[in-house]
């Protein structure tokens, strides 16, 4: 319910904005040689199952993402993504049972190439970047026999986007997105390293409401 209504509220702001946007841009304006871009909606992160024995999966989520890009030129820009909340993870057993929860808060700097015309309704577009993304109030210290606290290390890897833009004017458009993350944190117990790392991997899909200027 939570997720709905956020989506809906983005649209319904947009479509109460554009009417007044495509009056001030309706034959002066365009999208082309606009630089900056900010982006916010939300977004649905799902890890993958059977991370590591004895885990068999975290339940995914929704969180509030917001992104600013810089376009070199119509093409081709650099985006910073991130969430804005953290990401909630219930831990289930390999029997299914609720092991525990735990929060991630990624972020990413991307470089992006934006397909086709800036003024095109629909724009398709590829990304590849860096990201990290923290873990914190890690509550599955059952998962280790000894009950000492069990956390996880801050992720590190490669992610990969692909989106699609959809302009409502020169100004104003919504987007849809897939990102997918190299997620390999390691588990610690009482702080010490383990050297054993989860294949969380986890995929996202988002969307917002974005104005470029």
């Amino acid at each position: 319910m939570r997720t709905t209504q956020i989506m809906s509220l983005a649209v319904l702001g947009a479509l109460a904005l554009s009417p007044a946007a495509f009056a001030q841009d309706a034959g002066t304006d365009t999208a082309s040689g606009k630089h900056f871009a900010v982006v916010g909606g939300v977004t649905l992160l799902q890890p993958k199952n059977d991370p590591a024995d004895g885990i068999k999966k975290f339940d995914g989520g929704p969180a509030p993402t917001v992104s600013a890009s810089y376009y070199f030129n119509d093409n081709i820009a650099v985006e910073l993504w991130g969430a804005a909340d953290k990401f909630d993870h219930r831990v289930r057993t390999s029997s299914g049972a609720k092991a525990g929860t735990v929060e991630q808060q990624p972020l990413a700097l991307s470089a992006q190439y934006h397909f086709g015309a800036a003024d095109n309704v629909f724009r398709p577009f590829v990304g590849a970047g860096y990201y990290e993304s923290n873990f914190s109030n890690e509550k599955i210290d059952g998962l280790d026999a000894s009950g000492d606290h069990v956390g996880l290390r801050t992720a590190k890897g490669a992610i990969g986007t692909v989106g699609l833009d959809m302009n409502i004017n020169s100004t104003w458009f919504a987007r849809a997105d897939a990102r997918y993350m190299h997620a390999r944190p390691e588990l610690s117990v009482a702080g010490a390293g383990t050297g054993e790392k989860l294949k969380l991997d986890p995929w996202t899909v988002g969307f917002g409401i974005g104005a470029r200027f």
